[in-house]
C-alpha cells in the first residue's frame, strides 16, 4: 500500500520511471470543457495575451509551478527561452525576428499550476490540454 498522497505518489520518481509519462500527464492534464482553468488577473491589462500566432513548440507536456499571490510572472510565448516556460528576454535578440511577447501574468492565489509549454493553449499561460492534440505530438519538440 502507497501511503503518499495522490499528487505526491503521482511525482515520485520511482513512479515516473515505471509509468508511461502519457499516464502521468492523464492524472494533471484537463479532461475536458467542465476542468476550471486558472485565471490571469492582470489579463485586462496586457495587450500581449492577444497576439495571433503561437510560439514553436518547446515541448509535449506542461510544466508544474509553484506561484506566488499578488507577483507578476512573464510566460515565454516565443519557445526559445532557456528558462522555459518564463521568459529570459531571448525574443529581444535580433538575429532570431521573433514577432511573439511574453504573456505577462498573476494568479489569484499562490499554489501549484500547471503552465503550458507547448505553447499552443487557448489558455494563455495555462495548460488547457492542448499538448494532446495529433498535430502538437507530430512536431520535433522535446
Amino acid at each position: 500500500m502507497n501511503i503518499l498522497p495522490k499528487a505526491d505518489r503521482y511525482n515520485s520518481l520511482s513512479f515516473q520511471r515505471s509509468a508511461p509519462m502519457c499516464e502521468v500527464l492523464r492524472c494533471y492534464s484537463t479532461a475536458g470543457g467542465d476542468a476550471k482553468l486558472p485565471k490571469n488577473v492582470i489579463e485586462h491589462l496586457n495587450t500581449a495575451q492577444e497576439q495571433q500566432t503561437n510560439g514553436f513548440v518547446y515541448d509535449k507536456k506542461p510544466f508544474r509551478m509553484e506561484l506566488e499571490e499578488g507577483k507578476r510572472y512573464s510566460w515565454c510565448l516565443c519557445g526559445r527561452s532557456k528558462g522555459q516556460p518564463l521568459c529570459d528576454g531571448t525574443h529581444k535578440l535580433v538575429q532570431y525576428k521573433i514577432t511573439q511577447r511574453p504573456v505577462r501574468f498573476q494568479v489569484e492565489k499562490s499554489g501549484t499550476y500547471w503552465l503550458c509549454n507547448c505553447k499552443q493553449t487557448k489558455h494563455r499561460p495555462f495548460c488547457d490540454g492542448t499538448h494532446k492534440c495529433e498535430e502538437v505530438q507530430k512536431t520535433s519538440g522535446k
